[in-house]
């Protein structure tokens, strides 16, 4: 994966979104960091290869038993449900099985047609669309439920997604959505790293040195509680945690982290990604009229 060195928050937003279309149509997020999957994409196999890579390094933080059962919904039988960038679709499939009724958009047609292979694949359903989640294509009042899984801190203007979020929910709907977390470990390490040790203070903000070396055109970082004020803006309730990783508990190269990880206990490992993870993720219900 490589960093865009070009990204000024000097650009025109339309400018940043036709940005972030070209980087995540050139960068399709897979999981592959390094190149390392050799099966055709996808194909079952393949899927199921890049779904075991991040699924696996989401127990216990994100998972228990079944996947994402700590963060969403176990049932959403006949619930309407939109998801906001669904990148390769294992979001998408994971609320299918949950029984929800899936509308799915993302910014590029690489997505877009990931996922509608993926639903293909596994036998299940879901309406896809290549669309901008700052503008999207459905009356108010649509759905019971949206979900966002690492998506709208890439977006030129957020605040713009947050109210179309609010737009479609039902009035008694709930949102469920990650982002950055400005207070995370990895933020800080990239800070001292870049920002202080690279001498990038000099001609950069703190926030411009951490859009440049995250993935993505453009991503911003925010902290819990100026989310949450975002979001209360649209919504009676918000509220959110701090979630991470196994990295963000062990900031080891990946062949020692798995080692030293496996010595700490689980109960431990949540209080410290709590702590100092590298998401944010935040609950919202009741969108304001």
């Amino acid at each position: 994966m490589r960093f865009d060195d070009s990204r000024s928050r000097a650009q025109a937003p339309d400018d940043v979104q036709c940005g972030n279309r070209s980087w995540w149509s050139e960068y399709p997020l897979s999981y592959d960091w390094h190149g390392e999957i050799s099966l055709e994409r996808g194909t079952r196999e393949w899927f199921d290869e890049i779904d075991r890579r991040f699924v696996g390094a989401s127990r216990p933080y994100l998972t228990a038993q079944r996947p994402f059962d700590r963060i969403m919904p176990d049932d959403l039988q006949g619930q309407q449900v939109l998801e906001i960038g669904c990148g390769m679709g294992l979001h998408s499939l994971e609320l299918a099985r949950r029984g929800a009724r899936v509308h799915a958009v993302d910014l590029t047609d690489a997505a877009v047609e990931a996922t509608a292979a993926r639903m293909t694949e596994f036998g299940m359903e879901a309406e896809v669309r290549c669309a901008d989640a700052e503008s999207l294509p459905y009356d108010d009042q649509s759905f019971d439920f949206v979900w966002s899984w690492g998506v709208i801190h890439h977006s030129a203007r957020t605040a713009r997604i947050v109210r179309e979020i609010a737009r479609v929910l039902k009035p008694r709907g709930e949102t469920r959505v990650m982002v950055y977390n400005r207070e995370a470990l990895i933020a800080r390490c990239m800070l001292l790293r870049h920002y202080i040790l690279g001498g990038e203070f000099v001609r950069r903000s703190p926030d411009e040195t951490l859009w440049r070396w995250s993935d993505g055109y453009s991503a911003r970082y925010y902290h819990k509680e100026q989310f949450e004020d975002l979001f209360r803006g649209f919504f009676e309730k918000a509220s959110g945690v701090v979630l991470g990783q196994e990295v963000d508990v062990v900031p080891l190269p990946r062949r020692v982290r798995g080692m030293v990880a496996s010595h700490i206990p689980d109960q431990r490992k949540l209080a410290i990604a709590s702590r100092v993870g590298a998401f944010i993720f935040l609950t919202a219900s009741n969108p304001l009229g």
